[in-house]
């Protein structure tokens, strides 16, 4: 029997620096929404470092953020917000 997933070890080592790649509609207001979302997640968060990808027809927009990641409850939150919010398509 495999052991629950918040009890595996985890491979990522803490603190570390994460990218999270997020899809979604280049939209007005998208990247802002995105941003504050990493923010409430890494306090120390830098919107500078934020990296954009437009689609090749221009509909959607990629946004890699890097985040620091302290803890594997953190980075869940982090995704499940992502994952919830209205503007965003895919989160890897």
């Amino acid at each position: 029997m495999s052991e629950p997933a918040a009890e595996r070890p985890s491979l990522i080592e803490y603190p570390s620096e994460f990218p999270i790649k997020v899809m979604g509609a280049q939209v007005d207001g998208f990247v802002e929404a995105i941003v504050e979302v990493a923010q409430r997640f890494d306090p120390a968060f830098d919107a500078a470092r934020v990296e954009l990808r437009p689609s090749s027809g221009g509909s959607y927009l990629g946004i890699t953020l890097m985040i620091t990641a302290t803890s594997r409850e953190q980075l869940d939150g982090l995704y499940r917000a992502l994952t919830s919010h209205p503007m965003v398509k895919v989160v890897l």
